[in-house]
């Protein structure tokens, strides 16, 4: 395989942007989108949000031109209801959610009660191309111990109910809620994979296969990877980041497949207290590393970027995601930049207001 493909889907809350209240638009706003970009936008389990969807790239500049042109086509039907889209995981200002009706979405209120009623959380979810179950399934096994990076680097969620959280990223809290959400044990073969999600749903636990809320796991409509542990990001340029460092971790756990080599055996319970770390602290104290053990972020990072980096150099990337990386280690997180705007103004609306432009620079 060349340069796999890659795309991004992205979460957007839908706001009033003087007030910065979340809006239940969903329905009216996907009225005004185009029948030709239906595909590329739709519902999520709230009226509060859309989801964009990009189109499979292979060069980071496409995929840039196409976050930004989903981002600004979300916008201009926003703004056709008065309303505003928000790249934020979770609304600064106190919200009560206002769920989808579909029969799907109304059967999980059902079942999970507050846990799919206080679900308003906005992720990026990246979708790499891989050649078959098999290598599907190797990688997932390979790319375990760096996920929690990626959380860290988009974490994007520090405000839940107008209150701080305390942690970088709240959504992978209340995602966490999810029975099936998490990260996972080692898989092997594809077989062992099907057959553990066959034995999930038949718990008759998740309604269906769409409910296994791994943070990464085979696409069920793609022949892809998809790797679900982000906040959706503040700035395009840095899902443009979660999405290149992604695609160079699948290509990089592909070829140790391809040449025998074993997986690292890193045991699912130190995975939850990486992930736990990376969603408390994002880049703003340690995190742990790929083995366990907890190290100051930027170096762990840093470690990520050498794992990746002969990959991202054969293809002409290291360059540019170097220089990604670097804005985001001397700006901040999405939730560093939050709460510096909330520090400076005492008022949760200008966070909002901060996010709704920041969303299309």
């Amino acid at each position: 395989m060349d340069v796999r493909k890659v795309g991004v889907e992205e979460e957007l809350l839908l706001v009033d942007s003087d007030s910065g209240q979340a809006l239940a638009l969903s329905a009216a706003v996907l009225r005004r989108v185009p029948a030709c970009d239906e595909v590329a936008l739709t519902s999520e389990l709230t009226r509060q949000q859309i989801e964009t969807n990009t189109q499979p790239c292979t060069s980071l500049e496409d995929l840039r031109r196409e976050v930004r042109r989903w981002r600004r086509t979300a916008a201009e039907a926003a703004s056709s209801r008065n309303a505003a889209i928000a790249a934020l995981a979770t609304s600064p200002l106190p919200v009560h959610p206002s769920i989808t009706s579909t029969t799907r979405y109304q059967r999980m209120v059902d079942e999970f009660g507050l846990t799919a009623e206080q679900q308003l959380t906005c992720g990026c979810h990246v979708h790499v191309e891989v050649e078959s179950d098999a290598e599907a399934v190797a990688v997932l096994d390979r790319i375990r111990g760096w996920l929690p990076c990626l959380r860290a680097l988009s974490s994007n969620s520090p405000f839940w109910q107008g209150q701080d959280s305390g942690y970088a990223s709240f959504r992978s809290q209340v995602w966490g809620r999810w029975p099936s959400a998490g990260p996972t044990e080692l898989f092997g073969t594809p077989e062992t994979y099907h057959a553990t999600i066959q034995a999930m749903v038949a718990t008759k636990t998740l309604l269906d296969p769409g409910m296994v809320y791994f943070d990464a796991r085979l696409s069920l409509e793609n022949p892809t990877v998809e790797v679900r542990v982000a906040d959706v990001c503040l700035l395009a340029d840095d899902a443009v980041l979660l999405a290149a460092l992604t695609r160079a971790l699948v290509e990089t756990a592909a070829r140790s497949w391809r040449a025998g080599e074993p997986p690292a055996p890193i045991r699912v319970e130190l995975l939850r207290l990486s992930g736990w770390r990376a969603g408390r602290s994002g880049l703003e104290d340690d995190l742990l590393d790929a083995d366990g053990r907890p190290a100051p972020a930027p170096q762990v990072i840093r470690a990520l970027l050498d794992h990746v980096a002969p990959v991202l150099a054969e293809h002409g990337e290291l360059d540019s995601v170097k220089d990604l990386l670097a804005a985001v280690l001397d700006r901040g997180t999405g939730a560093a930049t939050q709460r510096r705007i909330y520090r400076q103004s005492g008022q949760l609306a200008d966070v909002v207001t901060h996010a709704v432009k920041a969303t299309m620079s």
